[in-house]
């Protein structure tokens, strides 16, 4: 039998040597744990019964101190003026109850979605429009006919009660809410807000004015600055209702101006978003942001948060506001008589940008516009002006960009002339353009369709060497659809190729090679032939989707 020495000295060793189980050693910790705290608490227990405090005295509450808080003071001056804005609407059509936005198939901010079968970590919504969701777990798009719901935000701007916010806010809604700052903000009592009427809207900026009866009531007023002289690392706040919760502020400064936002074209490969240039700010905006103010230092509203970037639907730090200038431009517009937006066009598309080959090719390399689509029956073409041409002047002022040429004639009033100053083929051209209405001048364009290629001749082996592409004789019934006399549609692309390194992929049609018409691979392998490492290599190419008319990519082959 062993001994009481021996048996401890056994399970010592036991212990250092790691065979006795962890579970004991645990339980024997936490046994001297919990004895230790029971014997800790009872004698806290005991000291506090023990102490006398009759000698203690009452904590007071003290006056209320202004600190130099410059934000508080704004937030006074411009949250009455911020409204809750909530919509009802009835789907008019239970087959397809997801959204489809400007040509994207991507999820929608409050979860109800396209997708299109593809990776979920996609960049979900580049140009994400925040509808503000359910929040409270109501009716969704589950397309079973019920009342769809929606929330946002707005900012009154004249006290006969006229209210700026997003079109998507509104767009489509049966019944258009108000809630004012001083209304009660929960529904308890069944009373969504004040009926408020749509008075125009402008779809290419997303701006819409309301309005809702003031009934004598002095309503607040937002005061709206000039958005040029905001600064990027400018303070701003933004003010509105994300999720529904109402008058919520956020703070951040100004992150870049002038921001574009890419998305796919519209109908006839109309861009959509032309009219469209951002402030860009960190203040934390989340769904249900959409149509509230952003607020500079001086209390002046300078944009109307509009877009976030995000991969959650939620604030990522990277929000969208349209700037106040525009928004000015656009309300004055949408009350008058009319109330619509009208601006000024020729009847022409082009590549938003083109690489440094292209501009060299086409005499653009010191600015100008290289034109893609002419209208047919529009100003331009009535003028005489062919795709390819380079816009370089209007009225005899330098055009740089195409931002710059949008900017100029949609100013322009429909009646009124400009004279061009463009290049063709390197020789300096002029012609007198009439100005036509942008909206009156594309309402009926739209997208074509892909044919049935089933009969197409086998792909031809031709230039997949140095350009890295595989093509074949474009099918009659595509060119007769396009108006083509012939061209080459490219069926494969080599990976990590030229021709992948400068955007070309499958299905796109080239027609034209440094200048040289391509009408069948036989051309095309004439065109490529001799070219060599340093040359600019240009394509004039055509979509096999939809009639958008011929765009250039180029680059210097490597």
């Amino acid at each position: 039998m062993e001994s009481k020495t021996n048996f401890g000295r056994s399970i010592w060793t036991k212990v250092r040597s790691g065979h006795m189980p962890t579970t004991f050693g645990l339980l024997g910790v936490l046994t001297v744990g919990i004895v230790a705290g029971s014997a800790l608490t009872g004698s806290v227990s005991a000291h506090q019964q023990k102490v006398d405090s009759s000698d203690a005295r009452p904590l007071v509450v003290p006056n209320p101190v202004t600190l130099s808080n410059g934000f508080s003071s704004i937030v006074k001056q411009v949250g009455p003026a911020v409204v809750n804005i909530n919509t009802e609407s009835t789907p008019k059509q239970a087959a397809n109850s997801r959204s489809r936005r400007r040509g994207q198939v991507i999820p929608a901010p409050d979860g109800n979605g396209d997708d299109n079968g593809g990776d979920n970590n996609n960049m979900q919504d580049f140009f994400n429009h925040f509808f503000g969701g359910n929040p409270n777990g109501g009716d969704d798009d589950g397309g079973g006919g019920g009342t769809r719901r929606a929330l946002g935000s707005g900012y009154i701007v004249d006290k006969r009660g006229y209210i700026i916010t997003n079109n998507h806010v509104v767009d489509k809604a049966d019944k258009i809410y108000v809630k004012l700052s001083t209304d009660p903000q929960d529904d308890v009592a069944g009373d969504p807000g004040r009926l408020a009427t749509v008075v125009g809207v402008d779809k290419d900026t997303d701006i819409a004015v309301i309005k809702i009866d003031p009934k004598g009531l002095d309503l607040p007023t937002v005061k709206l600055g000039n958005s040029d002289g905001a600064q990027v690392g400018d303070w701003v706040l933004a003010i509105g209702s994300p999720f529904g919760l109402s008058q919520t502020v956020s703070a951040g400064i100004v992150s870049a101006k002038n921001r574009s936002i890419d998305e796919a074209p519209g109908p006839g490969g109309v861009a959509t978003n032309q009219f469209q240039k951002f402030i860009q700010t960190d203040a934390s905006i989340n769904p249900g942001n959409s149509g509230g103010p952003l607020v500079d230092m001086a209390g002046e509203v300078i944009g109307m948060n509009t877009a976030i970037y995000t991969q959650s639907a939620g604030s990522e730090g990277i929000g969208f506001a349209m700037p106040s200038n525009t928004i000015i431009n656009v309300y004055n517009m949408l009350i008058s008589p009319d109330h619509r937006v009208t601006r000024g066009s020729i009847g022409i598309q082009f590549q938003a940008a083109t690489s440094s080959a292209v501009n060299r090719m086409y005499g653009a390399a010191n600015g100008g516009v290289i034109v893609s689509v002419v209208t047919p029956g529009g100003p331009a073409a009535k003028a005489g002006l062919q795709p390819k041409d380079v816009i370089v002047a209007i009225d005899g002022a330098t055009i740089k960009n195409g931002d710059e040429l949008v900017a100029i004639i949609s100013q322009k009033k429909p009646g009124t002339n400009v004279k061009l100053t463009y290049l063709r083929a390197g020789k300096r051209e002029t012609a007198e353009v009439g100005i036509a209405d942008r909206a009156k001048l594309f309402a009926n364009l739209d997208g074509g369709a892909s044919d049935d290629d089933s009969n197409t001749p086998d792909a031809v082996d031709v230039g997949a060497q140095t350009i890295g592409i595989t093509v074949q004789n474009l099918p009659a019934p595509m060119a007769t659809k396009l108006k083509l006399k012939g061209g080459v549609i490219i069926t494969s692309v080599k990976p990590g190729s030229f021709a992948e390194g400068i955007g070309l992929g499958k299905g796109v049609i080239i027609t034209e090679i440094n200048h040289k018409p391509v009408t069948d691979t036989g051309s095309f392998q004439a065109a490529t032939n001799g070219l060599k490492s340093g040359d600019d290599v240009v394509f004039v190419v055509r979509s096999s989707t939809q009639d958008n008319g011929d765009n250039l990519v180029g680059g210097t082959l490597p």
